[in-house]
């Protein structure tokens, strides 16, 4: 279906669902231009365990795993899009299978497998955020009272790069507040916009 020049993946009454597996960035102008008018509700889904399908093998799990704090790899495109009232993300926990044929023309790096389907196996959980208040639910406790983007991803149990581009979102919305800046970094506190 067709709105104001943009494809809409679902629309029930005036709400419209937008499913989006790749870059929240690739949406802009599509949000721009719908969400004064229409509510929208984004759903995204993130896949915490692949299983890998090969002709003639047993399928078997992959070793890259994901969880709810992979948001932040899209949302740090657009750290404030949870400030609109009329945006509602949806983040979906999926279990999910990649069908894979062999192809001599792809690069050694990616093992010479080309990814032909992907398909559900599994949803997991969902998650909700309707503001910005709500992603205070990933802050961690047993954070120091000033903390850098290491301790975050210390006690948050993520990588270093992950935490830093959580701290940028959580900074956009006013939840993490800058204390200073060394050689090392940014060093944080909680900010007023905790909930």
């Amino acid at each position: 279906m067709k709105l104001g020049g943009f494809v809409i993946d679902i629309r029930r009454g005036d709400q419209l669902i937008e499913v989006q597996t790749v870059s929240f960035a690739a949406m802009a102008r599509k949000l721009d231009r719908l969400l004064a008018e229409h509510p929208i509700r984004l759903v995204h889904p993130i896949a915490v365990e692949t299983w890998l399908v090969k002709p003639g093998a047993r399928p078997r799990r992959s070793p890259r795993r994901n969880d709810l704090h992979a948001l932040f790899d899209e949302l740090v495109s657009m750290p404030t899009l949870l400030d609109h009232p009329n945006l509602t993300i949806e983040v979906v926990l999926v279990t999910v299978e990649r069908h894979q044929v062999p192809d001599p023309k792809l690069r050694r790096g990616r093992g010479g497998w080309r990814t032909v389907d992907r398909q559900l196996r599994e949803i997991r959980s969902r998650h909700r955020f309707d503001t910005v208040a709500d992603l205070a639910s990933f802050v961690p406790a047993g954070l120091p009272p000033v903390f850098t983007t290491r301790d975050l991803a210390r006690v948050a149990g993520i990588t270093v790069d992950r935490a830093q581009k959580m701290a940028y979102c959580l900074r956009a919305n006013d939840l993490f507040s800058v204390v200073d800046r060394d050689r090392a970094g940014y060093r944080y506190r909680l900010g007023s916009g905790r909930t």
